[in-house]
């Protein structure tokens, strides 16, 4: 008998393991005698697609997952334009509704402000430490539906039901970057909830209890990562879905300390970057206008927002623009109109992008924002449904040859608009990308097909990339190349169909463009521990990232 030994480290020594086994096929007369794994493929795709809701979807792969997860993520790759939004967006907002209703088995760690002064203990439970190499962490306390609101997928709060949305993430970490299943390490922070509906609900698996106040729930948060880091010392941390005031806290207060980014904040804004930068040239093109001259207006200036308009920046200063002169391109718009200083008191986080060129009566109407700007494009992250209705686009498309339309919000029922809408307003002239997935569309003989900012685009790059690099902390320029290397990932045939990303049946080959961009920046940094990897060229680098990646059977 062969015994494999692997290396791992903790606590800064290199130690090693015996090598998990792989899943043992089943002896000869414990499976039936005709079992073709390829046709077996194809039966597990008809048993789901037999299924006539998503939820009902969502819960088939479930369980896929957990007694065949190599035919569960065989099947991701193989349809992934398909799979992604059943175990992602936008399906996984109704499975953390119903989550504590269609709960069959533990997955991931759950952390509770009970757990207080002993979270180390409870994270040392975890069954595979020396195997974790990526957590995605949440507390799910994403505000309401408003044109604040603290989040794009615009659920509420949650509590632990928010469960589903780390677990979801690192299936896609899995699936499109090829990170090791058996490394993730999906995590539930649950610090009560303010949602009477759940506090009521008899089947709630949470805390009943409303929220601790931030001043508790930050020293707990203290507690939590130093003993993450303790425990976990190759781990790479990604925050999601946290409240406004906490999502900008947390990654101030954490990321210099700690290997973590937060996707809502810095994902988004780079995956809306690499499409404005599509964007922009198609519209610079139609128009003549000079790349300088784009401006944007942001719907919506939660976390979201202002961590898009931040990462936007990018765009003119990369054009040799600085950073006041790239600020001044960007508007805020919130449920009480054009952001200003002479508004009044406001939010820290909306202070940046707060106009104070503007001193006049306020601007509560969009359109009436659009007339003052003329914008070349208009953003939407307020999960305010029909926010950009006929009259806002058509008043875009008056001012631009090619108007730039990105509703991002998610799911498609908080979408701003459509993108048949928009087409038929714009009389197809529209470069559009959405949060949420639309059909092509069918206009004047052309097939014109909607961009989708789904942040599944850049995190599995950037997690695959931080993970070889063994970054120490993951910079704004890391999240940056990321951007660039999406952004420069389309095909010539992508490029003649007008597309501004890339297909996502592609996301492996993207993941590793962009894992080398992310490794090329930490290098530059110096917050790469992994250094013998500075020695390869970028082919040799490349042949190295895509020969980390996991692949199902």
């Amino acid at each position: 008998m062969t015994i494999v030994l692997t290396p791992y480290w903790s606590n800064g020594v290199q130690k090693l393991k015996v090598a998990p086994k792989a899943q043992a096929t089943p002896a000869h007369g414990l499976t039936p005698p005709v079992l073709d794994v390829s046709v077996h493929r194809a039966r597990c795709l008809e048993q789901l697609r037999s299924k006539d809701k998503n939820l009902e979807k969502y819960i088939y792969l479930s369980q896929l997952k957990d007694a065949d997860h190599s035919m569960f993520y065989r099947l991701c790759l193989d349809h992934m334009s398909e799979i992604t939004p059943l175990i992602y967006t936008p399906t996984v907002g109704d499975a953390c509704l119903q989550y504590s209703h269609i709960y069959r088995r533990p997955e991931g760690m759950f952390i509770s402000i009970q757990d207080k002064g002993r979270v180390g203990k409870v994270i040392r439970n975890w069954p595979r430490i020396s195997e974790a190499r990526i957590a995605v962490v949440t507390d799910v306390t994403t505000s309401l539906p408003t044109y604040a609101g603290s989040r794009i997928l615009g659920l509420g709060d949650l509590g632990v039901n928010g469960m589903p949305i780390s677990i979801g993430k690192l299936s896609l970490y899995v699936a499109g970057a090829g990170i090791r299943p058996s490394s993730t390490v999906p995590i539930c922070i649950d610090v009560g909830t303010d949602n009477q509906k759940f506090l009521d609900d008899p089947l709630y698996l949470g805390l009943r209890q409303r929220r601790v106040p931030f001043q508790e729930m930050h020293e707990f948060m203290e507690e939590f990562m130093h003993e993450m880091s303790t425990v976990f010392p190759e781990l790479l941390i990604q925050f999601e879905d946290f409240a406004t005031d906490k999502a900008f806290a947390f990654l101030s207060a954490f990321r210099d300390k700690y290997p973590l980014f937060n996707d809502d904040i810095q994902g988004t804004g780079a995956v809306v970057l690499s499409g404005f930068i599509n964007a922009a040239k198609l519209s610079s093109e139609a128009s003549g206008r000079p790349p300088k001259d784009h401006k944007i207006v942001f719907l919506g200036a939660g976390s979201a927002g202002v961590g898009v308009g931040m990462q936007l920046m990018s765009y003119f200063k990369l054009l040799g623009m600085s950073e006041q002169e790239a600020r001044e391109r960007i508007y805020l718009v919130d449920s009480q109109g054009l952001v200003y200083d002479g508004r009044g008191p406001m939010a820290e986080h909306k202070k940046y992008f707060s106009r104070k060129d503007y001193n006049g009566a306020p601007m509560k109407s969009l359109v009436e924002v659009i007339d003052y700007v003329k914008p070349t494009a208009i953003l939407g992250l307020s999960t305010t449904k029909g926010a950009f209705n006929q009259e806002v686009v058509e008043r875009m498309a008056a001012y631009n040859p090619r108007p730039i339309i990105f509703p991002l919000s998610n799911p498609v029922r908080l979408s701003e608009c459509e993108f048949h809408e928009a087409v038929e307003w714009t009389n197809g002239q529209v470069i559009f990308a959405s949060g949420s997935p639309f059909p092509e569309q069918e206009f004047h003989g052309k097939t014109l097909y909607p961009g989708q900012g789904n942040n599944m685009y850049v995190f599995p790059g950037i997690g695959l990339g931080a993970i070889l690099a063994r970054a120490t902390t993951i910079t704004d320029s890391m999240i940056e190349a990321a951007s660039l290397g999406l952004a420069n990932a389309l095909t010539p045939d992508e490029h003649a169909a007008g597309l501004i990303y890339p297909r996502i049946e592609r996301i492996r080959e993207i993941s590793a463009q962009i894992a080398l961009s992310v490794i090329r920046e930490a290098q530059k940094k110096g917050v790469d521990r992994s250094t013998d990897l500075r020695q390869y060229d970028d082919a040799a680098l490349l042949v190295h990232v895509k020969g980390r990646m996991w692949n199902p059977m």
